[in-house]
């Protein structure tokens, strides 16, 4: 039986007084307030770990009071309690910094499961601290690694949000390592125990989608020949991944907005809701306002996402971390493939110094991961890189006579074009070098060449059978 102390902020008492014995019953000590000014005054008198709290209530409301614990203590985990249409308030609440929010009428079994992974939650603060001590002396978090005030500040915002149960949506070009981020704060959280489901939006066909993340019963459509697990259920309890968010149909987009909101999902087919208890992080390389404004991202969904954002800098701008990522990246390399490559040539050093890393951290761990095949010492030399490593240009000269094209006049649409078709040209036709130098999904690359007409079938199944 749980000994943690449970705060109940209410202003209505039967409510207030409800809540207090079915928390005692469940084994927690459990005290009341009627406002958040007395709630203010009993947490300095009685140190709760946990607050639940009303949002609209007199003197001093929920948002309020979790404003103050907020800026006052870090050790108290705030759940706070809405109406069904004030989702909106809520999802503020969890920006100030609220652990988990619920919905009136209260789901008891919903609300068990919270004030569990709340305590839970008070367990990692010894595990936060040594992480603190990693990041000043090492300049690692999980598997991300760097040094520079670009990554240290990405460090703070991930260390940040780990613990609460947030929405956290993941900004960055292709590459840059946003699903690194994403199983970071998992590692993190009260969840890492529980499963990590990544599942990438723009690498399923629309036809399926739904039936990926949600499942469905057997006969729900032709060729359902059984009953499958959707996403979000592998996910139950842990944390589920949605990669490419901006791939995902519209239609799809709002039905995931309910289960958002609801934690109630109904696969297809069924009759039946299933309550579920999964924290979603979502991750785009668009950027997110341009993609709402264009209709591929619906605006009431990334509100909701984005109760946190975190975004990924390009290598190009932190490649003083180079070094640190080349020895981290080096020891998994030499170990995957069983060498015993120790480091890079100060010549080699020099070229990735110099270089602009259009496909950022991907692309160097690729040239190292082929280095480290072709290498036959403990040095990757000049001459185990990429052949071609290097040779893309960072600037068009104006001796060339497609820069001639790119003047005024010349229409989005064409310059586009033209960037696409030249990046192709560079890369030998290789679509997925091209699409992480350009930092777009294959399927958008796909759909681009499609439209100018030049995506021959046969090149396009090649590409997709290499991946």
């Amino acid at each position: 039986m749980s000994q943690e102390k449970v705060l109940i902020v209410e202003d209505e008492e039967y409510e207030r007084t409800g809540l207090a014995e079915l928390l005692l019953g469940w084994g927690y000590r459990a005290e009341t307030a009627k406002d958040g000014q007395e709630g203010l005054e009993k947490i300095s008198q009685w140190s709760p770990s946990i607050v639940v709290t009303d949002l609209k209530m007199p003197r001093m409301g929920g948002l309020e009071l979790l404003e103050r614990i907020s800026s006052e203590a870090n050790t108290i985990a705030v759940i706070v309690v809405t109406a069904q249409g004030t989702i909106d308030s809520a999802v503020q609440a969890m920006r100030v910094g609220a652990y988990d929010y619920i919905t009136k009428p209260i789901d008891t079994a919903r609300l068990r499961t919270i004030l569990q992974n709340a305590a839970a939650l008070l367990g990692t603060k010894a595990e936060l601290e040594v992480t603190r001590r990693k990041l000043r002396d090492a300049g690692s978090l999980g598997s991300l690694v760097g040094s520079s005030k670009k990554m240290q500040e990405m460090f703070r915002l991930v260390e940040m949000v780990a613990p609460s149960t947030a929405s956290v949506l993941i900004t960055g070009a292709s590459g840059t390592g946003k699903e690194l981020v994403a199983r970071t704060i998992h590692e993190l959280s009260p969840r890492r125990n529980r499963p990590f489901i990544p599942i990438n939006c723009a690498a399923i066909p629309e036809t399926l989608i739904e039936s990926e993340i949600f499942g469905h019963e057997k006969g729900a459509f032709t060729g359902a020949l059984e009953r499958r697990t959707g996403c979000f259920e592998l996910a139950e309890g842990g944390t589920l991944l949605l990669d490419e968010i901006g791939e995902m149909p519209i239609a799809t987009q709002a039905k995931l907005l309910r289960v958002l909101e609801d934690h109630k999902l109904r696969r297809l087919g069924s009759k039946v809701e299933t309550t579920v208890d999964v924290r979603v992080l979502a991750a785009t390389n668009k950027v997110p306002d341009e993609a709402v404004a264009r209709g591929e991202l619906r605006n009431d969904l990334y509100y909701r996402l984005n109760v946190f954002n975190i975004n990924m800098p390009p290598l190009r701008e932190h490649k003083e971390d180079v070094p640190e990522l080349v020895q981290h990246l080096l020891v998994d390399m030499s170990a995957k493939h069983g060498r015993k490559v120790a480091t890079v040539s100060e010549a080699v050093f020099n070229l990735f110094r110099n270089y602009s890393w259009p496909g950022n951290v991907r692309e160097l761990r690729n040239t190292l991961e082929r280095a480290v095949i072709v290498c036959d010492g403990a040095v990757i030399e000049t001459k185990h890189l990429p052949p071609a490593f290097g040779q893309v240009p960072t600037r068009v000269s104006n001796d060339d006579p497609d820069a001639i094209r790119l003047q005024v006049g010349t229409t989005v649409g064409e310059a586009e074009k033209l960037l696409i078709v030249k990046t192709l040209e560079s890369t030998n036709n290789n679509k997925t070098r091209a699409a992480e130098i350009l930092g777009i999904s294959l399927k958008t690359l796909h759909n681009k060449l499609k439209e100018y007409g030049s995506a021959p079938e046969e090149k396009e199944r090649e590409d997709e059978q290499a991946q």
